[in-house]
């Protein structure tokens, strides 16, 4: 197992008062699992990822990352597990303005005590990896927010890391490049690499193959995406929304409308004769209600004014006309 948490909590004390952040915490990720984390503001997803990416320790509890007791470590320690086993994608880039887009994905190898030596090579092959081999002269101001991020994803994996965790990776672009970045993040997830996102939008957890969602600290749901039972909601509603848009007809409404037509059939009869004792209206004849009861006789026939409510209408055969309530017309 990649990642192993059990009975993780994380406590603040801010003043005279404690935040619970995280309250016995479990959570297990295997390798080359792609796992979205969501959570509204204030259910801990964002203490969860700090723990894991060890930006940040427990209050109590274990975290074994790569069979590592990252729990237990010093702050050295951490340091060097990050940099060589946690690549970090942010919602806001954090790049060098003033470097290369080449020079921003060297960063963390001149930290790194195993990849220093080769380090513009591997770079290189990381830029070619997310489909920048061209733009490795760009600096920052020069790249699209998309061509940004795929630097930051490039910076993230030139170390061979262990996890890619990704915060809010989408929160900056708009609908089309978020689409070509979570394209991205399924091939790195094809290709072997281990993802984990932290998101809060539905639709950027559904490229996830498992969403685990968090409340009050705690784990609300841990469920494969495609059996999760929000998101299969959000997914219906939003074809929903859709079809509406494009003004195509709802196919829930449709079969609701044949179900009722058919039970409909069933109780008047091939021809609207009477079935258990019942006398009904042929099926040529329809009825509409509409405070007062209408007839429509055969297309010969005059209509008839509006009838009252309270009064029963008989159809005795389509060459006769209804007759006339008493005391008049409604």
């Amino acid at each position: 197992m990649l990642i192993r948490i059990r009975q993780l909590t994380k406590t603040y004390t801010m003043g005279t008062e404690k935040v619970h952040a995280l309250r016995g915490v479990d959570l297990d990720i295997a390798k080359n699992e792609f796992v979205a984390i969501m959570g509204a503001s204030g259910s801990g997803k964002s203490t969860l990822m700090n723990i894991l990416g060890c930006l940040d320790q427990p209050t109590s509890g274990t975290y074994d990352l790569n069979d590592k007791s990252v729990h237990k470590m010093s702050a050295g320690s951490l340091s060097q597990v990050r940099n060589e086993e946690i690549g970090f994608v942010f919602q806001s880039f954090e790049l060098l303005g003033r470097a290369t887009a080449l020079r921003n994905v060297e960063l963390p190898l001149i930290y790194s005590r195993k990849r220093f030596w080769g380090s513009t090579k591997r770079a290189k092959e990381a830029l070619h990896k997310v489909g920048l081999g061209e733009r490795m002269t760009h600096k920052p101001s020069q790249l699209s927010g998309g061509q940004k991020q795929r630097v930051a994803i490039a910076r993230a994996l030139v170390n061979g890391p262990s996890i890619l965790l990704a915060d809010e990776p989408t929160g900056a672009l708009d609908s089309k490049t978020s689409e070509d970045i979570m394209a991205l993040f399924q091939q790195l997830h094809k290709d072997g690499q281990t993802v984990i996102i932290v998101t809060h939008e539905e639709d950027i957890a559904g490229y996830a193959k498992r969403i685990v969602r968090l409340k009050d600290g705690r784990i609300l749901s841990d469920n494969p995406t495609d059996t999760d039972p929000i998101h299969q909601d959000f997914l219906k509603r939003s074809l929903e929304s859709a079809q509406r848009a494009a003004g195509v007809p709802d196919s829930s409404n449709s079969a609701q409308r044949n179900r009722d037509q058919e039970e409909e059939e069933k109780t008047l009869g091939a021809e609207g004769k009477p079935l258990n004792g019942l006398l009904k209206i042929p099926a040529a004849v329809p009825i509409v209600a509409a405070g007062a009861m209408t007839a429509l006789l055969a297309p010969n026939q005059p209509v008839p004014t509006p009838l009252s409510p309270d009064l029963c209408v008989s159809v005795l055969n389509s060459n006769q006309q209804l007759p006339t309530p008493p005391g008049g017309l409604a």
